[in-house]
């Protein structure tokens, strides 16, 4: 794309956009460009149409990266090569909704002990026990663990707000040992090349080993453990409206999804099946 990569770089900074969000537009743009092997400027809406359907009939791409690749080509359009097109003409696709499979309190505890090595193990359960994502846990700073108020400081998380969670006395006893161990400087998990943060394929390849240690079958991976500490929250008793602020959520009807997935909420409500008059005097079926 060359000239093309830059100018939407630029006019994604001057919007504010995240570096993920950068890369993630630049590259939906890149890989549409290269199926037609065409400059973009030379291509049109139906070749845009052509595109989605090669994505949805060929390919069979999930609808959130449907929906990412339609964000990436209007504001690339839009903002970068001035296209007065109207936007219904690249349409969205319809978005589903998937509850997420939860981890339990032993299973969460069981990746613990499945991960030997000490900053492994300090890293998984920073994300567990301050609810962090990915990128958050991978750009924190040493100075962002505040051991006299006992809270973790998250600075420009999604949507670029800054926040606070709780640090867990027994977190605080890992990172204590961890620091002693490893003496990080600046980046608290830092990787070995150049002392930079993790990239999020190591994180993923750190919980997928842990996985497989510990034998859980469970579709996860390390978001989940994101979704675990905001549905044992829940379970706890903590209060909707904190959690959506521990989790850093712009909208309550984010964090409700969890209400849909904790075992209190549901157990609480009974089938009624189990309120049928009789039951036990039922005749034994046959096979």
């Amino acid at each position: 794309m060359g000239q093309f990569r830059d100018r939407m770089d630029d006019e994604l900074r001057l919007r504010g956009y995240s570096a993920s969000t950068r890369d993630c537009y630049v590259r939906c743009v890149r890989n549409f460009v290269r199926h037609f092997m065409r400059p973009p400027d030379q291509l049109t809406l139906e070749h845009i149409r052509q595109y989605q359907l090669h994505l949805t009939r060929d390919r069979h791409v999930a609808w959130t990266y449907f929906n990412q690749v339609v964000c990436a080509l209007r504001f690339f359009y839009r903002q970068v090569l001035k296209k007065n097109w109207e936007v219904r003409h690249i349409p969205y696709q319809k978005t589903g909704r998937k509850l997420p499979e939860i981890l339990s309190p032993a299973e969460v505890a069981a990746l613990f002990r499945a991960t030997g090595n000490l900053k492994h193990r300090a890293l998984l359960m920073t994300i567990y026990a301050g609810g962090l994502r990915v990128s958050e846990v991978a750009h924190l700073r040493v100075s962002d663990i505040d051991p006299q108020r006992m809270v973790i400081r998250i600075e420009q998380g999604k949507g670029r707000k800054d926040r606070y969670v709780t640090l867990s006395p027994y977190l605080h006893a890992v990172l204590q040992a961890y620091a002693k161990a490893v003496q990080p400087h600046t980046v608290l998990f830092p990787s070995r090349a150049g002392g930079g943060p993790l990239s999020p394929r190591t994180i993923y390849r750190v919980f997928m080993r842990a996985k497989t240690r510990a034998r859980i079958r469970k579709h996860v991976y390390p978001y989940s453990l994101r979704h675990a500490y905001a549905t044992h929250l829940l379970e706890g008793g903590a209060n909707l409206r904190v959690i959506q602020l521990l989790l850093g959520h712009r909208s309550l009807r984010t964090t409700q999804v969890y209400t849909q997935v904790a075992d209190t909420q549901l157990q609480a409500t009974p089938s009624p099946l189990d309120r049928l008059p009789d039951l036990p005097g039922l005749p034994p079926a046959t096979a």
